[in-house]
């Protein structure tokens, strides 16, 4: 649907639809670079509970220590160093190179109160309880305007630099612009509580179940529980009616005990889907988090792919908006590029991890008993999969004859100024080189470190923390070339 304004609207850099924790650290890192911003959600204002995620995964805690937040949310969960599937397979999370090698438990909640705080001490707009109903962009056009219901009722209109959908599955953004969702159903019939246990379980994260049942517990740190169980013989539809119940009996079938549950304080039903956008950039218009790609909650990868993409979008926009790139369009296209093959990678990977919680067959058990021994002996096999799953190991593609370096991340390297991600903080590029090299002239934001011994290697890291250049030689007009690119 698209809509063409009568009068002049409302003129902002950046219009981002939907205050999740992808569009609140996006706005954060835009409006931290001077960029202007507006943020609308159609929730009347940030629910506290009513929130599925709980996982933090190390590769998304060092983007929040380059914006200066990891340290305060660790206080607020439990750090975990090994992830337990199928009750039969570990994986060690403490052999990540990483300051933080391990996965926090803690709700989505606290996660969105550190970046709206962010957020709206850099400057962004918040309109809550506000809706995106229409877009309208043409090729000609150097904006793009968006039709907004208020909260009275009535309809107002502004018009965006860019605009980007961060407003999850049934997105209406990516409605807007008419694009496909093309995927399936994978799981029916979830069903998801906070309750209160007499019985605290032996394990800080439990999960386990067999070929007809699995759950999964997690704590808030409070003395409330995040509770979700699937039974194969229980389909019900999301608007059937769920009740405690419920949940004890498939505890007990895929746990073998329900804890002593009590006091939900909520309950629902749902379903999980596996689906991907074909296209994360249409003209002006970007789609990041939920509203690009949803998957199955297997491995806690949500939240953090969707942030990932807030992290690699964000200084894009704000070089491109700040006149900062010789190739615009090229750079934003790259968003698209680099981020819709790692949400390919994540719905198979979260796919494959439920279809084995799900084996039924005696088969489907065998490759199941297979992949977890697999992990647990063969090194190399279980350091790939602790890689994917905490985002350590994901990187970008790099040009033909690129040094292999680069689009690597860049490990939290202590240098003569500090942390790596203490001086990405600034949201610039940070070139690290001998110390005997002189600061270049850069036409965008750098700052320029040292390495602490004799090492020749230089780099040119990115805002997201990703190696944009890297040479092992001296070569001042190599490093030009590549500061202009």
């Amino acid at each position: 649907m698209t809509t063409t304004p009568s009068t002049a609207p409302e003129t902002v850099d950046v219009l981002i639809a939907g205050a999740g924790p992808t569009g609140l650290l996006l706005a954060g890192d835009l409006a931290a670079l001077g960029v202007s911003v507006t943020l609308v959600e159609r929730r009347p204002r940030r629910t506290s509970n009513m929130t599925r995620a709980f996982a933090v995964h190390a590769r998304t805690l060092e983007l929040l220590d380059s914006r200066g937040l990891a340290d305060e949310l660790i206080k607020t969960g439990t750090p975990l160093d090994s992830l337990r599937f199928f009750g039969k397979l570990s994986l060690d999370l403490s052999r990540l190179h990483t300051r933080f090698p391990f996965v926090l438990i803690t709700p989505q909640y606290e996660v969105e109160r550190l970046l709206e705080r962010r957020a709206r001490t850099a400057g962004v707009r918040f309109r809550h309880d506000t809706e995106l109903t229409a877009l309208h962009q043409s090729p000609a056009s150097e904006s793009v305007t968006a039709e907004l219901r208020e909260p009275d009722g009535s309809r107002t209109t502004l018009a965006a630099r860019y605009l980007v959908g961060t407003d999850g599955m049934r997105s209406s953004v990516r409605q807007a612009l008419g694009l496909p969702f093309p995927g399936k159903s994978v799981i029916r019939s979830i069903v998801l509580a906070d309750v209160r246990l007499t019985e605290k379980p032996s394990d800080t994260l439990t999960v386990s179940g067999g070929g007809d049942a699995f759950a999964f517990i997690a704590p808030f740190g409070d003395d409330w529980y995040r509770v979700m169980g699937w039974d194969r013989t229980r389909q019900a539809a999301d608007s059937d009616p769920v009740d405690l119940d419920e949940l004890r009996e498939i505890c007990r079938v895929a746990l073998g005990s329900d804890f002593g549950m009590h006091d939900a304080r909520w309950i629902s039903r749902f379903h999980s889907d596996e689906r991907q956008v074909p296209s994360y950039r249409t003209g002006r218009v970007f789609l990041a988090g939920d509203a690009a790609h949803v998957h199955s909650p297997a491995g806690g990868q949500g939240m953090n792919t969707g942030l990932q993409d807030a992290a690699n979008l964000s200084w894009k926009l704000a070089a491109v908006l700040r006149g900062q790139t010789a190739d615009p369009e090229a750079l934003l296209d790259s968003y698209h590029a680099e981020r819709h093959p790692v949400g390919a990678s994540v719905l198979r990977s979260s796919g494959a991890l439920v279809r084995l919680a799900m084996a039924r067959t005696p088969l489907q058990r065998t490759v199941r008993t297979i992949t977890a021994k697999a992990l647990a002996t063969i090194r190399p096999a279980s350091d790939k999969a602790i890689g994917m799953v905490s985002g350590i190991a994901i990187s970008y593609h790099a040009p033909r004859g690129a040094h292999p370096l680069t689009a690597k991340r860049a490990p939290d390297l202590s240098l003569r100024e500090g942390r790596l991600h203490q001086l990405l903080r600034d949201g610039a590029f940070v070139l690290v080189t001998p110390a005997c090299a002189t600061t270049p002239a850069s036409p965008a934001p750098l700052v320029h470190a040292h390495w602490q011994g004799d090492r020749t290697t230089t780099l040119l890291v990115r805002p997201d923390g990703y190696i944009a250049w890297a040479s092992d030689h001296a070569d001042p007009a190599a490093l030009q070339a590549a500061l202009a690119r």
